[in-house]
């Protein structure tokens, strides 16, 4: 760990210039203490590293002085791949790595590309979540990313979607990051009070944050050979998609409801309605498949008086009621 610490401080002071104890021991999350030896230990070791003295004083190396000491270890190559990600690379247990990685990087390019790659820092940023959204606490998150990475087994208990807590023996194959939330993919094991169905038992989706609980085993799994897990998390969110938009509706919309559509509704959804146009009456007709009458119903009020369902009857009764309320209650 010092070691790689030593390291880190050198590409600092290569890529950065002059820093004083107070900023390196924050840049390496050390204290100022810790930041004194180690500069001691650098000059000991040949390094030309010099302390400047007075107000504007700080650590700095000899002009034209250059490391090569850039080799990416395994967890900082790992890390590369979250390069834009440094909250995601945190969260997987990779921050400090990808912090390292980052220096090795800089310290690597010729100046001029050097002062590119820094331009491109301060003018772009990536913030993954959507807006109104309270992250959500992963606690086994770095356990299973390193179970997945190191094909071991894992004992989880997992609060279902019904608030049932269950659990389950998993081979995990894969962590996905969307919109903000974790889920990993998992194989489940056959078994465990369930009827086990006949042929190779297919990988499933778990959130992370509904792990309860988690043991990581000894038991060393062999993944799959023609798992893809970009593949299997594209079907997987196809079915979801499609599993929540069941109900088959009739409906009346404006030129104003075709309009207001990719904003109200889902894409399933909105689909629909693609490429129609209204009549001479300002109306035309769409078959809408919606995900429940409870969900259609609060998304259809939200379009006013832009559309008419016709069907089916008990989502009409329920959009009339909905809006039948909220009209006695601004009427008083």
């Amino acid at each position: 760990m010092r070691a790689s610490r030593l390291v880190s401080l050198v590409l600092l002071l290569q890529n950065r210039g002059r820093m004083t104890a107070a900023e390196l021991a924050s840049a390496l999350e050390v204290s100022e203490r810790t930041i004194y030896r180690d500069t001691e230990a650098l000059s000991g070791a040949g390094i030309p590293l010099y302390a400047d003295r007075g107000a504007g004083g700080g650590y700095r190396l000899l002009d034209g002085y250059r490391t090569r000491l850039t080799g990416l270890t395994a967890g900082e190559a790992d890390a590369l791949l979250l390069a834009g990600l440094p909250d995601a690379a945190a969260q997987l247990g990779l921050g400090a790595e990808m912090a390292a990685a980052d220096l090795k990087l800089l310290a690597a390019l010729p100046e001029e590309l050097r002062e590119r790659a820094e331009r491109v820092r301060s003018r772009f940023h990536l913030d993954a979540p959507g807006w109104w959204r309270a992250t959500e606490e992963t606690p086994h998150l770095s356990a299973i990313a390193a179970a997945v990475w190191d094909q071991h087994t894992i004992d989880a208990a997992y609060r279902r979607w019904d608030g049932a807590e269950v659990r389950r023996r998993l081979d995990p194959l894969g962590v996905v990051l969307k919109g903000g939330t974790w889920y990993f993919l998992a194989r489940p094991h056959r078994g465990e009070g369930r009827p086990a169905p006949s042929g190779p038992l297919r990988p499933r989706t778990f959130r992370v944050s509904r792990v309860c609980g988690l043991q990581v085993r000894d038991d060393v799994f062999e993944r799959p050979a023609d798992f893809d897990l970009a593949a299997s998390w594209a079907q997987w969110s196809r079915e979801f998609e499609e599993s929540r938009h069941r109900l088959r509706t009739r409906v009346r919309l404006t030129r104003r409801a075709l309009e207001l559509m990719p904003a109200l509704s889902s894409p399933i959804t909105a689909a629909g309605a693609e490429g129609l146009e209204p009549g001479p009456d300002g109306w035309c007709e769409a078959e809408l498949l919606v995900e429940s009458v409870a969900v259609a119903t609060s998304e259809f009020a939200a379009y006013g008086p832009e559309i008419e369902v016709l069907e089916p009857v008990e989502l009409r009764s329920a959009l009339a009621g909905c809006l039948r309320a909220a009209a006695a209650l601004y009427s008083r």
